[in-house]
């Protein structure tokens, strides 16, 4: 099998392509560089080069706050480009992989978010991920539609880094306590996404690590488990970091899709930072 990655020098890209590897399947690396998604004919010239039997998506504008001063390039990335390689994927009957967002919903309410519910996106950000998948399901019969939250690893700037930097340069941070959903390690999520394009178990699905916290949560069980407990942590709600975009209050997204279909579901999310700080130490990024 032959997977093509878009996106592949990201955070979520590089684990992937590693994956891919491990697995001995045949994995196509492409960044900007090598293929821009907002031009339809280079995405029609290096898909049709490469041959691929999948195409996974990962590329994508995801400066959130940016996003709103930013809304025509953000769009051209994520709205177009995604339509781009889509036409692609329907034109050489190649099935396809789109990476989104708990983004997509509107972000209120306690429920967890089905793979199917209404999307209502609350920022430019979450526009741009909704038209999208709308691109991805008007192109093609054979795609997966994965949508993902709070995702760190090794490769690139996330919370669990921003909250080692901090509490070692200030020895406090003031963290939202009222914005509540599960925290996605590259890795975990790699593991299943090539299960899941081995498949034909097309459709709309939620992948995060199991179990739910608090940004406030997440970063004490982060300076726990990174023996920082002389930290001080206080929780404010999310008035106290205005923002130009909006946040969903609630990206608790539901999972059974997952093992409704018989693949296997991410561990939980302490579970997975413990790993990921290890990683850390291990490359040298993290003493």
């Amino acid at each position: 099998m032959r997977v093509l990655v878009t996106g592949a020098k990201g955070q979520l890209g590089q684990d992937l392509m590693a994956e891919l590897e491990a697995r001995g399947i045949a994995g196509i690396g492409v960044d900007v560089e090598d293929m821009d998604i907002t031009d339809a004919e280079a995405c029609r010239r290096v898909i049709s080069e490469k041959q691929p039997d999948a195409v996974i998506h990962c590329a994508a504008y995801t400066a959130v706050d940016a996003a709103e001063d930013n809304a025509e390039l953000c769009r051209r990335i994520n709205s177009e480009g995604t339509k781009h390689v889509a036409q692609v994927c329907r034109e050489l009957d190649i099935k396809m992989m789109y990476i989104s967002t708990d983004y997509v919903f509107n972000g209120q309410g306690e429920r967890p978010w089905e793979p199917d519910d209404l999307r209502e996106p609350l920022n430019m950000y979450g526009q741009t991920k909704y038209e999208g998948e709308l691109a991805v399901e008007q192109a093609l019969d054979k795609y997966f539609i994965v949508r993902i939250a709070w995702v760190f690893g090794v490769y690139g700037k996330n919370f669990v880094r921003t909250m080692l930097r901090l509490g070692a340069e200030r020895g406090a941070v003031s963290v939202v306590d009222d914005q509540i959903g599960s925290p996605t390690y590259t890795p975990d999520l790699s593991r299943l996404l090539v299960d899941m394009i081995q498949t034909e178990k097309y459709g709309r699905y939620h992948a995060t690590n199991e179990g739910l916290c608090s940004w406030y949560e997440f970063a004490c069980e982060i300076f726990r488990q990174a023996g920082m407990k002389d930290v001080k942590v206080t929780p404010v709600d999310s008035s106290g970091f205005p923002a130009k975009a909006k946040r969903p209050f609630n990206s608790r997204m539901s999972k059974e899709k997952l093992s409704e279909n018989g693949f296997e579901r991410l561990p939980a999310w302490q579970d997975a930072l413990g790993r990921y700080l290890a990683a850390l130490r291990e490359k040298g990024l993290w003493e």
